[in-house]
C-alpha cells in the first residue's frame, strides 16, 4: 500500500455504516410485521364470519323446527256408538270395514260436540261443522284402525287423543293468528277463540309428538299427521346397499392401484378418471342411474336400490381416493421392514400397512357416507320424489319398494304451500343434521380407536 492510497482524499470524510441494532425493528421488519399482523386479522375475521354465518343457520332452523316436535292434540270422551260403526251388531270386521271415514268423523264430531256442551263452553259465532274443523281429518282414519284391530271397542266410551287441524296446532304455536286468520280460507277467528277457550279447558293440549319420526307422509288436507317414518327407513335401506356395495370395492380399488398395480398409462388413466369422477355433479349421476338402471335394467322407480346404485356410484371415487391417501400416508419404512424380515407382499399389506391406513379408510368412508346421505338432485331424477304413504317391507322386498329419503322429503315439504309443511321440512334438517353429527362423531372416534403411532 502507497502513501497515496492510503491517505484519504482531501476534503472528503470517511464513510460510516449505520449503525443498527437486532432490537431496533428497521423499516422492514415494521412491513412484514405489520403484513402478517394484516393477515391474522383477515383469518379471524373469515373464521367469525364462518361461525356466524353457521350459527344463525341452526338458529333459523331451530328456531322454526324445533315447533314439529310437538304436536297440539284434543282429548274428550267419546261413545263409539254400534248403530253407527256396526249397524248389523255382529262385531264382524269384514261388515265393520265397509263403514268408511266418514262414519267415524261423525262419530269424533258427536262426540266433540257433547264434551263441549258438557263443559259449558260458549260456542257463539262457530257453526257444527267449524267444531268438527278443530279435528284432523287424520283422526278418523286413526280410528277406523283402532276399532278395526279391536273391534271389541264398538259400544264402548274411550278416551280419545286425537290430533287438532293444522291451524289450530299453528295457533298454539304462534304462527298462525287472529289478525291472518281474517285472510285465511282453512280457519276462522271464532275458531282460533274457541281453541283457546278449549286450551284453558285443559282440553286443547301441546305435548311431543313421536308420530313425527314414525309416521308416513300425509296430504296437503292433513300436515299435522305428515312424518319421517318412510323417509328414515327409505334412508336406512340406502345406506345399508351403499356400504354393502361401495366400501367393499373402493377399498379394493385403492389397494389394488397403490400397492399391486403397475404404474403406466393405463393405471394412470383410471387415476385421472376417478378424480373426474369425484369432481362430476352428483345430478349427473342421477341422469346415469336413470338411463342405465331404471331404462335399461328395468329396475322400479323410487325404489331404494336404484336410490343405493346412484349413491354408490357417487360416493365410490371418495371411498377411492381417502383410502389411497390413508395407504399413502404409512410410511415407507413399515413396508421396507416387512419385506426385510420375509413377509411377502400380500402379508406387508394386510398385516402392516392396512392397520395402520385403518383409521383414514373408515374417516373417509363415514364421511363418505354422510354426503351420500344428504344428496338430493340425483334422488329426485329417479322419482324419489314421489309421494309415498306406504312404509317398504323388510328386506330383500322391501328393496324394490317405493321409498323416499330424510333429504328428499325436506324438499317435497318446503316446496308444498301449507305453513305447517315448511315447518316440518325444517324439523326434518334438524333430523339429517342430528344422524351427519352422529356419523362425524363416529369418525372421529374410530379414529382415535385405530390410530397407531411410530
Amino acid at each position: 500500500m502507497t502513501d497515496i492510497s492510503a491517505s484519504p482524499i482531501s476534503g472528503a470524510s470517511p464513510a460510516r455504516r449505520p449503525r443498527s441494532s437486532i432490537l431496533t425493528a428497521s423499516t422492514e421488519m415494521k412491513r412484514r410485521n405489520a403484513a402478517e399482523s394484516r393477515f391474522k386479522a383477515y383469518g379471524v375475521i373469515a373464521i367469525t364470519i364462518a361461525l356466524a354465518t353457521l350459527a344463525i343457520m341452526l338458529f333459523t332452523i331451530l328456531r322454526d323446527g324445533v315447533s314439529s316436535f310437538y304436536q297440539a292434540r284434543l282429548s274428550f270422551p267419546m261413545e263409539l256408538s254400534a248403530e253407527v260403526l256396526d249397524p248389523n251388531g255382529n262385531r264382524s270386521r269384514d261388515e265393520m270395514s265397509k263403514v268408511t271415514t266418514v262414519g267415524y268423523q261423525k262419530v269424533l264430531a258427536t262426540a266433540f260436540a257433547a264434551e263441549l256442551a258438557r263443559r259449558g263452553i260458549s260456542q257463539d259465532g262457530v257453526s257444527e261443522k267449524e267444531i268438527s274443523e278443530l279435528i284432523s281429518k287424520d283422526a278418523a282414519g286413526q280410528l277406523r284402525a283402532r276399532v278395526l284391530g279391536d273391534p271389541a271397542l264398538v259400544g264402548t266410551t274411550i278416551d280419545a287423543d286425537v290430533f287438532a287441524a293444522g291451524r289450530i296446532d299453528g295457533y298454539l304455536k304462534g304462527r298462525v293468528t287472529l289478525e291472518t286468520a281474517e285472510r285465511d280460507s282453512n280457519v276462522t277467528p271464532d275458531q282460533l277463540r274457541l281453541a283457546e277457550q278449549l286450551k284453558q279447558a285443559g282440553i286443547l293440549t301441546s305435548s311431543w309428538n313421536w308420530d313425527f319420526l314414525t309416521n308416513p307422509d300425509a296430504s296437503d288436507q292433513r300436515p299435522e299427521a305428515s312424518g319421517l317414518g318412510v323417509a328414515l327407513l327409505g334412508s336406512a335401506y340406502m345406506m345399508l346397499i351403499v356400504l354393502v356395495t361401495c366400501v367393499p370395492v373402493g377399498v379394493a380399488a385403492s389397494i389394488y392401484l397403490e400397492e399391486f398395480a403397475p404404474k403406466n398409462r393405463w393405471t394412470d388413466a383410471v387415476e385421472v378418471n376417478i378424480a373426474n369422477l369425484a369432481a362430476v355433479p352428483s345430478i349427473v349421476f342421477g341422469i346415469l342411474g336413470l338411463a342405465i338402471f331404471i331404462n335399461f335394467a328395468g329396475l322400479p322407480n323410487s325404489s331404494s336400490v336404484v336410490g343405493a346404485f346412484v349413491l354408490s356410484l357417487m360416493t365410490l371415487p371418495t371411498i377411492i381416493i381417502a383410502t389411497r391417501a390413508s395407504i399413502r400416508a404409512v410410511p415407507p419404512s413399515i413396508r421396507d421392514a416387512a419385506l426385510g424380515i420375509g413377509a411377502s407382499k400380500m402379508q406387508t399389506v394386510f398385516h402392516h400397512v392396512l392397520p395402520l391406513a385403518m383409521p383414514g379408510i373408515l374417516t373417509g368412508t363415514i364421511l363418505g357416507l354422510a354426503s351420500a346421505l344428504g344428496e338430493t338432485a340425483p334422488l329426485l331424477l329417479i322419482g324419489m320424489v314421489a309421494f309415498v304413504d306406504n312404509y317398504p317391507s323388510a328386506p330383500p322386498e322391501g328393496f324394490l319398494d317405493p321409498a323416499t329419503a330424510l333429504p328428499v322429503q325436506v324438499y317435497s315439504w318446503a316446496s308444498r304451500a301449507d305453513p305447517a309443511f315448511i315447518e316440518r321440512s325444517n324439523g326434518a334438517i334438524i333430523v339429517l343434521l342430528v344422524f351427519l353429527v352422529l356419523m362425524n362423531v363416529a369418525a372421529i372416534l374410530l379414529r382415535r380407536r385405530f390410530e397407531r403411532r411410530w
